[in-house]
């Protein structure tokens, strides 16, 4: 009688106790840029796959982010849109180790499909005749593809005719939304963001020295779970890097 007391005493105790080997993997929270939605998609399937660690993702535009990011929120990894955002979060300590870019895009002009239009880049082409109706972009304050773009515009002595007719959005795909369905008669976005909707036509490729280079950082944050520093690395992992081609980004500048 004792024996088979012992036995089940001993038995019980075996379920609740944690068995060795048997933990499931801590997820890498991932924060990035919303441009990055469908590769990233991708890149994560790719890496559970070969790791069996998960990947959680959550998108946005970069400042929103970064400012989850600064109040607390639950991320391992954050990819930016632009090194500005990246060292705002270090100059405050949120970063463990420095950043490294992962890959770098160019920006376009874009009009709806049914109603494209033709630009010269040229000092004295004149883009508020070229088109009736709104220009959107993401906000040109504080959002990276929004900043890029103004850079553009002003580079090309387009801005300030403009300017009135800009459309701030909360981040890049919305603006590209605006133009897919006709709210605004013109768009500036990553190429990559036009290469994904069958609804809009690139107008113009801006030329690289119309602003600054177009780098996505990535950084492993401070406090981030084990899974946070392999995911970067494998962010530069040749097959990753492949990806990120086939999808239209560019190698980091």
């Amino acid at each position: 009688m004792k024996t088979r007391f012992f036995l089940a005493c001993c038995l019980s105790l075996w379920c609740v106790l944690p068995r060795s080997g048997s933990a499931e993997p801590l997820a890498i929270r991932v924060y990035a840029a919303v441009s990055l939605a469908q590769v990233l998609a991708e890149l994560a399937h790719q890496y559970e796959e070969q790791s069996h660690t998960p990947v959680r993702l959550a998108l946005g535009g970069t400042p929103s982010l970064a400012v989850q990011i600064e109040n607390g929120a639950p991320a391992d990894v954050f990819i930016a849109a632009d090194q500005q955002w990246m060292d705002y979060l270090a100059a405050k300590g949120h970063l463990k180790a420095a950043s490294r870019p992962i890959a770098g895009n160019s920006l376009v002009l874009i009009a709806p499909r049914a109603r494209p239009f033709a630009v010269r880049l040229t000092q004295d082409f004149s883009l508020e005749k070229a088109f009736e109706g709104k220009l959107c972009t993401a906000n040109v304050d504080t959002v990276p593809a929004g900043i890029y773009a103004k850079q553009a515009l002003i580079s090309l002595g387009w801005w300030t005719a403009i300017a009135a007719r800009i459309v701030n959005s909360a981040d890049v795909r919305a603006a590209l939304t605006f133009v897919e369905r006709g709210g605004c008669a013109a768009g500036i976005v990553y190429a990559t963001d036009a290469k994904l909707s069958g609804r809009v036509t690139v107008v113009v490729a801006f030329p690289s020295n119309t602003h600054a280079p177009i780098a996505y950082p990535a950084a492993v944050l401070r406090g981030a779970g084990p899974g946070g520093p392999a995911f970067v690395e494998y962010l530069s992992t040749p097959p990753a890097q492949a990806m990120l081609r086939r999808h239209g980004f560019l190698p980091p500048p």
